[in-house]
């Protein structure tokens, strides 16, 4: 399938057949696609809790009451459930860990090269401490383009997929113990095989009209 068929064909899941379970090696696949989304300045301020098992997907579920109750039959009919943690803060070892991979990877010609990434790295995240006052905002922006990068890697391998924003973050960032590890809970994404009973899976797409959304200058 092409990219534009997958963009007019995937859709947000309403309903899953707990039955059918991502096979292995795609879901692996998923995840090195996920690990390779871009963000500014390469900052990567973002964690995935990777529900596999019954019980793991239920304690994702425990944030899914109230009135959030109705996204809880997502996450435990899933095949997989994955959710997306943004950093609260940058710290100085992550900086230096980002840093050290870099030239790991082979990608400074000289100590000045690797000094000039360090000193660029840090002038964005000082920026938005600083000035902008939403560092956080601004990391939990790449990590949505980790959501977004991954929404379209499953729709081109058939796998379906539901991101959520409704649950009670206290709970889900309690259940993790993701506060005093200095993250929070940005999304929740289902992935599996649609059920027979997912009423959106007939519903056509709605989108705006081009002459809405798009200004050629």
């Amino acid at each position: 399938m092409n990219l534009l068929e997958t963009a007019k064909s995937r859709y947000t899941t309403k309903a899953y057949d707990r039955s059918k379970i991502i096979p292995l090696d795609q879901f692996e696949r998923l995840l090195k696609v996920l690990r390779l989304t871009p963000s500014s300045v390469n900052i990567q301020p973002w964690h995935f809790l990777i529900a596999e098992s019954e019980q793991a997907k239920a304690r994702v579920a425990k944030a899914m009451t109230g009135r959030y109750a109705y996204n809880a039959p997502k996450v435990l009919e899933s095949s997989h459930t994955i959710v997306f943690c943004t950093r609260t803060d940058v710290t100085h070892e992550h900086l230096e860990q980002l840093l050290e991979q870099d030239d790991l990877s082979g990608r400074f010609k000289d100590e000045s090269a690797k000094e000039g990434q360090r000193q660029t790295r840090a002038g964005y995240v000082e920026y938005y401490r600083n000035e902008q006052q939403n560092l956080y905002g601004w990391m939990e922006n790449q990590t949505f383009i980790a959501l977004g990068q991954l929404l379209l890697a499953a729709g081109l391998e058939d796998v379906d997929a539901t991101p959520m924003g409704g649950f009670d973050e206290d709970i889900l960032n309690q259940e993790f113990g993701l506060t005093e590890k200095g993250f929070r809970a940005s999304v929740v994404v289902a992935l599996g095989y649609r059920s027979e009973a997912d009423f959106n899976a007939k519903l056509p797409k709605s989108r705006l009209s081009d002459d809405i959304i798009f200004t050629k200058i």
